[in-house]
Formats: structure tokens, sequence, C-alpha cells
């Protein structure tokens, strides 16, 4: 997801994303260490994307602290 997508969707949506992509990181890290994993570049992807995510909540929360 590009930054544009995640940032239309609502609170709820978001904390369902961020949760799946941590299941997913979760998921990739299992199958890199038993080998199975074979596009390494999966786990740098996912990570940015929860930081994406992480980083547009956190802004979404400091605009209602000042708000």
């Amino acid at each position: 997801m590009k930054v544009d997508e995640i940032r239309k969707l609502n609170d709820s949506e978001l904390l369902e994303e961020l949760e799946n992509s941590i299941k997913e990181h979760m998921h990739l890290r299992f199958k890199s260490a038993t080998t199975q994993l074979t596009d390494f570049s999966l786990l740098g992807k996912v990570k940015k994307r929860i930081a994406r995510i992480k980083t547009i909540i956190t802004e979404r929360e400091l605009v209602r602290l000042i708000q």
C-alpha cells in the first residue's frame, strides 16, 4: 500500500491493516527461519508498511491532542 492509500483509511481500518501486517511479518519471519522464504525483500517491505501505518496513527493522535 502506498501512503496515499493508507491515509484514506479510517481509524478502525488502519488498526486492522496494522494487525494484518504484523501477522504477515511474523509469518514471513517464520518462513525465513525454516528456509522456506525465497524473496527476502518481502520482510523489508512489510516492515516499511508497518512503520508507515504507525506513523499515520501517531500523526492522527497528535492532531487530536492539538485540537
